[in-house]
């Protein structure tokens, strides 16, 4: 039989625990307490101490048994004396039996007086009844005169009962009979047992209790207790003693549920999790049914390197001449044919097509072509390019864009993508490099071969026999069409009329459009529509199903509630949490962006970042690295990678800190390298305590600097926010720190006030600070403590505990 506990024990044979552990330490067993395990020599050694001394207990146990016997025989005794009158009695009437119960109560010289009298005629029986109550009256009385307090004590009517006598009260036999004394019936012929002192207790019935369980991932506190068959208070105390503060209302995980069901010796099991409603059912295509597909293909490069100029030549329309500026505004989906077989292109802004789907979990580019001009080279978002598609897992094909332009140089920016890790085949590496001019028309059927060649060794396949699988590129709100989305069909066949959802939104598709503005009624695999028909806008990224209407409702309404709910709870990997994170099996890898002022900077702090690589806990990777402000499209990158922003000597301009908040992203700014690095060794070895936390109050702008003979003062301009005469502040110069300071004096006309708000002009002057340059932006900005969660710290402290607990039970087991 499995080991149990003590107090476990006790329960089974029904004693204290205390008396059950002296027994077993009298007998030379190793236990503690009532905690500690106990197996079957123990249970033996119980059995044999309590059989011992339940032995005389046992042999003066009949003695206590017959003495009710005996008082329920001596009525019997006696037949003779009562079956006259008994006789007598069945011929009266119930109120005479009852007059006759009632002077029967004074032994047996009343008894015999009673028979003369019942031996007359029925004509003298009343008579003869009077005098015998005249005499039993007087018997009565003497009576009470010899045995004073007879009324009052119960011992009385007990010998009463013995001699055979009646108690002569209703009352008195109804306390008799609270008693447990019960009178003969003389009317039944059976007697009854007079058991005083009550009747012996029922013994104590063993509530069976199962030895295994099955759990869900959470459960209530009550719920347990009743699935172990123990009550709910027992379970809160153990909770208690294992420092978990828990109610019975309240849900524990499934960790902390099977602790302390093995300390009543209960094994957990947990069960398979429920069905997800917002999932929607995966359904597995036959092989012979898949069908190739048009490959998906991405143009990323830097600004004026000429992406849209490249798409514009390979589709011969001018797309680029419709958008203001000629610089793309939203994402673009566009169908081309090539020598019989098509292709799709999606012109990116931002590089969405990776940063905000893949957040979202959707891949939908097969190939990126990088474009990089041959006379600008390689650029910071080139770079920011290669790590995008590097991240995506997705093959890129370079196109050395403007060759015929004076001062070209292909060579030089093959050497340069071969310092990021681009090795064209030339020199034995796997990259593909095309060189081609989009203005003349140079190179553009190699490129596309190559695409294509790319697209048949990856065997790109899709079934189109199905319902549509897609997803989101844009999505918008037009004021004649509604909701407008564009999708991107990746599996099955999308058509008017289905139903669908996608995200948080749902609908029936009313109508769809194709990329050159045709209505169509169907659309296949990599085929780009424009769809009408949903009930809100949904997000890039989001995929698109078709389902029956009332399942594609419930599920949309599903992930609204959940989305509810993750934004209260929602967690994002910061160095604030990063060791818990890592001790719970969340991250496995730091993924880090770093921007710095110089390069030099950059270098050194990725190098000194990447040296922290010793544990097998976790491991530090540079995610993207480049030289300038915290930009929008750092923070995206470092959502869709779940990287935390490392920033030296610069700071994250308004839409960085407003994306930033949105996707709780953390950024970290420094000053000196070493702050960074202590941090992030300290926050991954668990001793990061941070204190305080930076919260920006406004920003303003220095217009016109006013030289006084006392001070130097910035008339300034409130961008956002406001600035109070107390803040801390930092002055930036072309997105780099160059002051961090106190201000000094903050006036309005002359006039010293506490607070500035946005839209209004005052002047500042700063303590130490007179080096103030037309256009600097002063940045205001406070530090707030954080306050400690004590939820997490009693978490954490009842984790530890129950730790020391789990490893003092392992080494009593051993001993």
């Amino acid at each position: 039989m499995s080991n149990i506990r003590v107090y476990e024990l006790a329960k089974e044979f029904g004693k204290e625990t205390k008396e059950v552990l002296e027994v077993l330490q009298k007998a030379n067993f190793a236990v503690k307490n009532n905690f500690s395990s106990v197996g079957d020599a123990e249970r033996e050694a119980l059995k044999k101490h309590y059989n011992k001394s339940a032995a005389p207990a046992a042999k003066a146990a009949p003695a206590k048994e017959n003495k009710p016997k005996e008082v329920k025989e001596a009525p019997k005794a006696k037949p003779a004396e009562k079956s006259a009158s008994h006789n007598h009695e069945k011929h009266d009437n119930g109120q005479r039996k009852a007059v006759n119960h009632n002077n029967n109560n004074n032994g047996n010289g009343q008894n015999r007086s009673h028979e003369g009298g019942s031996r007359n005629n029925g004509h003298n029986e009343r008579n003869n009844n009077n005098s015998n109550n005249d005499r039993n009256e007087r018997n009565d009385n003497r009576s009470e005169r010899g045995s004073r307090n007879d009324r009052n004590k119960n011992e009385r009517n007990d010998r009463n009962d013995r001699r055979g006598g009646k108690n002569g009260r209703n009352d008195r036999n109804e306390r008799n009979d609270r008693n447990g004394g019960r009178n003969n019936d003389r009317r039944g012929g059976k007697g009854r047992n007079n058991k005083r002192g009550g009747q012996q207790p029922a013994p104590k019935m063993e509530i069976a209790r199962p030895k295994h369980i099955k759990l869900p991932e959470m459960i209530a506190v009550k719920d347990l207790a009743s699935k172990m068959s123990y009550t709910a208070a027992e379970v809160v105390k153990k909770l208690f003693m294992m420092g978990v503060m828990a109610t019975i209302n309240q849900e524990i995980d499934f960790e902390t549920a099977a602790l302390v069901a093995s300390e009543f010796g209960v094994t957990c099991e947990e069960l398979p999790p429920d069905a997800d409603p917002t999932e929607i059912p995966e359904i597995e295509d036959d092989p012979k049914s898949l069908k190739l597909r048009p490959p998906v293909v991405t143009v990323m490069g830097h600004v004026d390197h000429g992406k849209t100029s490249l798409l514009d030549s390979i589709r011969n329309t001018h797309v680029s001449a419709h958008e203001a500026g000629g610089i793309t505004q939203h994402i673009g989906a566009y169908q081309v044919n090539c020598k019989g077989k098509k292709i799709v292109f999606l012109d990116t802004p931002g590089h969405e097509a990776f940063t905000a789907m893949r957040a979202r979990g959707a891949q939908i580019t097969d190939i990126a072509i990088l474009v990089v001009a041959a006379d600008d080279g390689v650029m910071p978002q080139t770079i920011e390019a290669i790590n995008h598609a590097k991240s995506a897992n997705v093959p890129i094909i370079v196109a050395v864009n403007k060759i015929d332009k004076p001062g070209a140089n292909p060579d030089r920016v093959k050497q340069e993508l071969m310092e990021h890790g681009l090795v064209p085949e030339e020199y034995g590496g796997d990259t593909i490099m095309v060189p081609v001019s989009a203005k003349q028309q140079i190179g553009i059927d190699d490129l596309l071969e190559n695409v294509l060649l790319v697209a048949e060794v990856e065997e790109l396949k899709a079934n189109p026999n199905r319902d549509a699988r897609g997803v989101i590129i844009e999505a918008k709100l037009d004021k004649g069409r509604g909701t407008v989305a564009t999708v991107l069909v990746q599996n099955g066949t999308l058509r008017i009329g289905d139903s669908v959802v996608c995200g948080t939104t749902y609908g029936k598709v009313r109508a769809m459009v194709d990329d050159r503005g045709n209505n169509v009624k169907k659309a296949g695999p990599s085929v780009p529509v424009e769809i009408l028909g949903l009930n809100d806008v949904p997000a890039a990224g989001d995929i698109l199903a078709v389902l029956e209407e009332k399942q594609a409702r419930s599920i949309a309404e599903a992930r609204v509630e959940r989305q509810r709910t993750n934004l209260i709870k929602s967690k994002k990997v910061s160095l604030d949490d990063l060791f818990h994170q890592i001790q719970e099996g969340e991250i496995k890898d730091l993924n880090i962006v770093v921007k710095a002022d110089v390069q030099g900077s950059v270098e050194a702090l990725c190098g000194s970042l990447l040296k922290l690589n010793k544990n097998d806990e976790v491991r530090v990777s540079v995610v993207h690295s480049g030289v300038g402000a915290v930009n929008e499209s750092d923070v995206m990158l470092a959502s869709a990678s779940n990287a935390i922003i490392i920033a030296f000597n610069v700071r994250p301009d308004a839409n960085a800190r407003r994306v930033a908040d949105t996707e709780d992203v953390d950024i970290r700014t420094y000053r000196v390298i070493y702050d960074a690095l202590n941090d992030v060794k300290d926050a991954m070895s668990g001793m990061l305590k941070p204190k305080y936390k930076e919260v920006v109050q406004g920003r303003v702008e220095i217009r016109q600097v006013m030289k006084f003979s006392k001070a130097l003062v910035a008339g300034s301009y409130v961008l956002e926010g406001k600035i109070f005469n107390n803040s801390k502040i930092r002055i930036i110069r072309d997105n780099i720190e160059v002051f961090d300071g106190e201000i000094d004096s903050l006036r309005r006309f002359k006039d010293e006030v506490k607070e500035v708000a946005a839209g209004y002009e005052c002047g500042i002057s700063i303590i130490d600070y007179r080096d103030f340059k037309e256009g600097d932006i002063i940045e205001a900005y406070t530090m707030e403590e954080i306050a400690t969660d004590i939820n997490e710290a009693n978490k954490e402290a009842a984790k530890k505990r129950q730790a020391e607990a789990a490893a003092r039970a392992a080494k009593e087991n051993e001993e």
